[in-house]
């Protein structure tokens, strides 16, 4: 059901623009107006300004315009309706009542939410005994300090079939929860009782943009039972009425307000990339979840910054992913948004390379990277014989067919005129 403007209107006059914003900008008034830095985009000389009496934002350096509620909804990552809800809460207001429907969708959801929230409480405390212990030893091989392990809460799952369900269930969390949760698995013969998801593996919380867990990803150890390896060395929870892979990635309810702050926003590969990266001081660092980097994710990213820095591994299925991510970046590009491609040396990644030769070799393949068009000349240049006309041609016929996949034509111009 749409929300009455009447009810928009009066969270309005009840919540202030400018206290809402404030909490992310810091203004100064300047007659009837407020202004700052804007916090969509690096800037040194305020450009941002927050019309009180008009009640909307405005950058006059990057364009971003909109209410308190479009505000909201790019510096926290909420929907629109989640905005209302919380401006609605703040302001002392109850929303006009939804659909049975939607009301019991959302009851769902909030169940859903209790159990992923006791699903990592439990993970964590497991880790924490000791029957943790492999687990907390594989953790501290890789380099991670307890605080490290606490801010990420990243857990344990004991290799049994009835673990978190047996552990939940005695606090009311019900078979029916868990399943909606991705935690456990119903077996195809329903005579059959469930049993875990995740077994003799490592776990990592995955967070949506407002900080709730959502869902998970493992990591097997050795010691696991050869019916908890059958899966793959790293196990994602499918998708749940919570959890949608293509348009999450790993960190980002942390990334985003140190990418707005001025850090580069960092894409790399996996979980352990990313939690090194934090830790080593790259806090605006994220990750997809086990598939490559789709245009979804993209369009989140260029909601923090026009051009986050993808960084992944230096072996041939880094180079691949980085590959397809350019390709699929060409048909979603707008002028002013892009992606930069941080090249590491052969056979590193992040962690490796951190570990290796500390936080400055990282920043140091972070400074260097190129621009999209580099990439995709560097990438087709590899395929070619460039030191004959056939050679060229053929490199120049690839380059120019990238072009033509850019859907908006001034871009799209300049593409081809710089591949000439």
């Amino acid at each position: 059901m749409a929300i009455p403007s009447q009810f928009l209107d009066e969270i309005k006059t009840r919540i202030g623009l400018a206290d809402v914003v404030g909490r992310n900008v810091r203004l100064s008034k300047k007659g009837h107006e407020h202004s700052g830095l804007c916090p969509f985009h690096k800037e040194k000389t305020p450009s941002f300004t927050v019309n009180e009496g008009k009640g909307f934002y405005h950058c006059f350096g990057c364009g971003a315009h909109g209410s308190v509620f479009d505000f909201l909804m790019e510096t926290e990552g909420l929907s629109f309706r989640e905005a209302v809800e919380k401006l609605a809460s703040e302001a002392g207001l109850n929303l006009p009542e939804d659909r049975p429907e939607d009301r019991a969708r959302e009851a769902k959801r909030k169940t859903l939410y209790d159990a992923t929230e006791a699903a990592a409480n439990y993970f964590q405390n497991q880790l924490a005994q000791p029957v943790g212990a492999e687990a907390m030893n594989y953790l501290r091989k890789r380099g991670l300090s307890d605080k490290t392990i606490g801010e990420f809460r990243i857990g344990f799952a004991p290799d049994r079939r009835d673990g978190i369900k047996a552990a939940l269930g005695a606090h009311g969390i019900t078979d029916e929860m868990l399943l909606g949760a991705g935690l456990i698995i119903q077996p195809d013969d329903k005579s059959r009782d469930p049993y875990d998801r995740f077994r003799g593996r490592v776990m990592f919380p995955i967070l949506d943009r407002r900080g709730r867990v959502v869902a998970f990803g493992g990591r097997v150890l050795e010691s696991a039972s050869a019916d908890a390896k059958k899966a793959a060395k790293y196990l994602n929870s499918p998708e749940t009425d919570l959890f949608h892979k293509g348009s999450l990635l790993y960190a980002m309810e942390k990334a985003q307000s140190a990418a707005r702050s001025g850090q580069p926003l960092i894409v790399s590969e996996g979980y352990m990339d990313v939690i090194a990266l934090h830790q080593a001081g790259f806090t605006a660092a994220v990750a997809p979840l086990g598939t490559a980097l789709t245009e979804e994710q993209m369009l989140e990213l260029w909601k923090i910054v026009p051009e986050p820095v993808l960084c992944f591994d230096g072996d041939n299925a880094g180079q691949r992913a980085m590959a397809r991510a350019a390709e699929r970046a060409l048909t979603i590009i707008r002028p002013g948004l892009g992606l930069k491609f941080a090249i590491l040396p052969a056979g590193e990644d992040p962690d490796t390379l951190i570990r290796k030769e500390g936080p400055k070799a990282l920043g140091a393949v972070i400074a260097a990277a190129n621009p999209l068009s580099d990439i995709l000349w560097q990438m087709e240049a590899g395929q070619s014989d460039i030191t004959t006309p056939e050679g060229r041609g053929a490199l120049q016929k690839r380059l120019e067919d990238h072009a033509r996949a850019i859907e908006d034509p001034t871009l799209r111009s300049h593409f081809l005129s710089s591949f000439k």
